[in-house]
């Protein structure tokens, strides 16, 4: 393992030791005091980290709560960013998304967004467990900066904004049964023809 890898480690360590916070998200405070918390992997590292740093922050996060905050996809793309000489990987850009949307009574969408991280990692082909290490190492702290963007998007979300974009929401869901409703009562006016009877012979 090289002095890099070394270094990279030990400080995963000290900051997993000391406990770690995201950075920017200390001192601010939340417009939302409660959430509903919803993720397709529910038991995933992700939506457990938010949950935790959420509650931490005074967020109570519980099923029921008004507005729901639904973590959609999260995905990790890798792609080869440099060559060496003999045509071997000599980089790799890691690509991490996650997709989220918010969520109001009679489950309207009321606004959907995604994150988007990347970073690039020297792949050392006499070294492949370092390299693999290295990769994990990248992985965890994409996931890390994930979470604090997502966070400091969802400090500047108040409660007030929420209603207001559930109630667009209602007005358009009103206006679009209202527009399939004329068009059904349209259809009904019109008159059926009779089918075409044709001679007997």
């Amino acid at each position: 393992m090289n002095k890099r890898n070394l270094v990279v480690l030990g400080l995963t360590l000290l900051l997993s030791a000391c406990g770690f916070q995201l950075r920017g998200t200390g001192d601010v405070e939340f417009g939302l005091k409660e959430i509903d918390l919803q993720a397709r992997n529910s038991y995933g590292e992700t939506v457990q980290q938010l949950e935790a740093l959420l509650e931490s922050n005074d967020v109570r996060v519980y099923p029921g709560a008004k507005y729901s905050l639904n973590l959609l996809r999260e995905q990790t793309r890798q792609r080869t960013a440099s060559y060496t000489s003999s045509a071997r990987s000599a980089e790799y850009e890691l690509t991490s998304t996650l997709d989220y949307e918010f969520r109001g009574p009679r489950n309207l969408l009321l606004l959907e967004d995604s994150i988007e991280v990347q970073k690039v990692y020297v792949h050392d082909s006499n070294n492949l467990i370092g390299s693999s290490q290295e990769g994990d190492q990248l992985r965890q702290e994409m996931r890390r900066e994930l979470l604090q963007q997502l966070v400091l998007r969802i400090q500047r979300i108040t409660p007030a904004q929420l209603d207001r974009l559930q109630q667009e929401a209602e007005a358009k869901a009103r206006a679009e049964a209202e527009a399939v409703e004329a068009a059904r009562r349209a259809q009904d006016a019109q008159p059926q023809q009779s089918p075409i009877q044709l001679p007997v012979r």
